[in-house]
């Protein structure tokens, strides 16, 4: 059963960076070309993609976000992490991490494997 569990603070300054962990269970990060992905969703709205990375070291951003947000891994743990900078309060969301494939990537709606989400407050 692959399972994927979000974590780190709820509340961040403005003009600080978000920080959060994806941790993986029941699925290797450094197996099968899926696309380890960032996902949040802004109160009332949809699902916005913020990016992946896949294989060892390959990542992806949204042309939006790409100057501003970093995915990392970190095979030993079995972990990825999103870090978005000079955070305002636009950027408070609902952050969920997800294991997709391509053709899952980037849909309106859940598919593949998400984590619980966690609520991250931009505020001082």
């Amino acid at each position: 059963q692959v399972q994927l569990h979000e974590s780190g603070p709820g509340l961040v300054k403005p003009s600080q960076t978000l920080s959060l962990t994806c941790t993986i269970s029941g699925a290797s990060i450094d197996g099968n070309d899926y696309y380890w992905s960032w996902v949040r969703q802004p109160p009332g709205t949809g699902l916005e993609w913020i990016g992946y990375i896949r294989f060892r070291t390959m990542t992806y951003y949204s042309p939006s976000l790409a100057i501003r947000a970093s995915i990392s891994r970190d095979t030993s743990k079995n972990q990825y992490t999103l870090q978005l900078s000079s955070v305002t309060p636009e950027d408070t969301a609902v952050y969920y991490c997800a294991r997709v494939t391509a053709e899952e990537y980037g849909l309106a709606l859940r598919r593949g494997y998400w984590g619980q989400g966690t609520q991250v407050t931009v505020s001082s």
